[in-house]
């Protein structure tokens, strides 16, 4: 019994299908693939348009041989829960999936020891560069001992001003946090966040300041609490506060685990929230917000956001690097913009 003849929808269609299809030749279909070469736009679409109609898939080793490129990255974080890189992944795989990039993820869970081992398997698989987050905004130490690969650094920036880094606009949340508070004629606004050692809780609580004070106001109880990024510390600290200020209107808090705790203090004294008192988040953590009673307003730093820019910001290092017609992706911090989410706390 003789066996049919290969058809490109019998097996996997090879390149030479993709090419008699598009009407071009092999090299022309390679060099469309690989984004390389100079041809007309709509020579390129056909040929993406067979791959599409074949179900072409590329040999990534061949690929990887041809161009030097492994068509992966790496995603190193401190994050080992997942709240804050989980995100920022989804964002860089939106950016890359378009290229058929892979994302290796590696959690050194704040350990110097495991960051080391993480980047000496990513070294072996030769990545083609590495996006580096965590779980806090302060600025870390570059990587160091590695290959000379394109870096760029997501949410945690970095010291090196020359590196890139892509950050979230801690200035600018603040800033919506209070002008909505202000808008809805709130003028005894306490800020309760968590350690003061952390930089998103020092900089949400001085930028929250000193926009009160544009307005010719200043925080309920004259001061920041700062504590823990907590709910219990939330409950703690709205008792402190309304001792201290009992006319207070308002709770900025650092975050939304501390303003569920503060919103949950308040049920428990039988204050209306936001009747008599509007709190006000920040992260826009589902987990939180949305379980608060009332649901909680928060700021949203949109770390999906911060992920797409950081890969893109990547790719542009990487084909830089390559040799293509791109010029290298800038160094220095980009900062993303937050955004308000309104719901029935304020």
């Amino acid at each position: 019994m003789t066996s049919a003849p290969r058809t490109p929808s019998a097996a996997r269609a090879r390149l030479a299908d993709v090419a008699a299809l598009a009407g071009v030749s092999v090299g022309t279909a390679s060099k469309a693939l690989n984004g390389g070469g100079r041809m007309r736009p709509e020579t390129r679409q056909r040929v993406l348009d067979a791959v599409e109609s074949l179900g072409f898939r590329p040999n990534q080793h061949a690929q990887s041989l041809h161009t030097g490129r492994s068509w992966t990255v790496g995603l190193m974080t401190t994050d080992g829960i997942g709240r804050f890189s989980t995100p920022v992944l989804l964002g860089a795989e939106d950016a890359l999936g378009a290229g058929k990039i892979s994302v290796l993820l590696c959690d050194t869970r704040g350990d110097a020891i495991r960051e080391q081992h993480h980047l000496r398997n990513l070294m072996d698989r030769r990545v083609d560069g590495i996006i580096v987050t965590g779980r806090r905004t302060d600025p870390r130490p570059p990587l160091t001992g590695i290959d000379p690969i394109p870096i760029v650094y997501a949410l945690s920036p970095s010291t090196d001003p020359a590196d890139s880094s892509v950050v979230s606009d801690d200035r600018g949340g603040a800033r919506l946090a209070v002008e909505h508070l202000l808008a809805a004629g709130r003028t005894r606004i306490a800020h309760v966040t968590g350690p003061e050692h952390h930089a998103a809780a020092r900089d949400r609580a001085r930028h929250a300041a000193e926009h009160l004070e544009r307005s010719s106001l200043r925080l309920a109880t004259g001061r920041v609490h700062f504590g823990e990024w907590s709910e219990a510390w939330g409950r703690r600290a709205a008792d402190a506060v309304l001792r201290t200020a009992p006319d207070t209107d308002a709770f900025f808090c650092g975050n939304d685990q501390i303003a569920r705790g503060v919103a949950d203090a308040l049920r428990e004294r039988g204050v209306d929230v936001p009747g008599d008192i509007a709190v006000v988040g920040y992260d826009n953590w589902d987990t939180m917000a949305l379980a608060c009673r009332p649901p909680l307003t928060t700021v949203d730093m949109d770390l999906t956001e911060i992920g797409r820019i950081a890969a893109l910001r990547l790719l542009e290092a990487i084909d830089a690097e390559a040799g293509q017609d791109t010029a290298p992706g800038p160094g220095g911090v980009h900062t993303v913009p937050c955004r308000l989410v309104v719901r029935e706390s304020s």
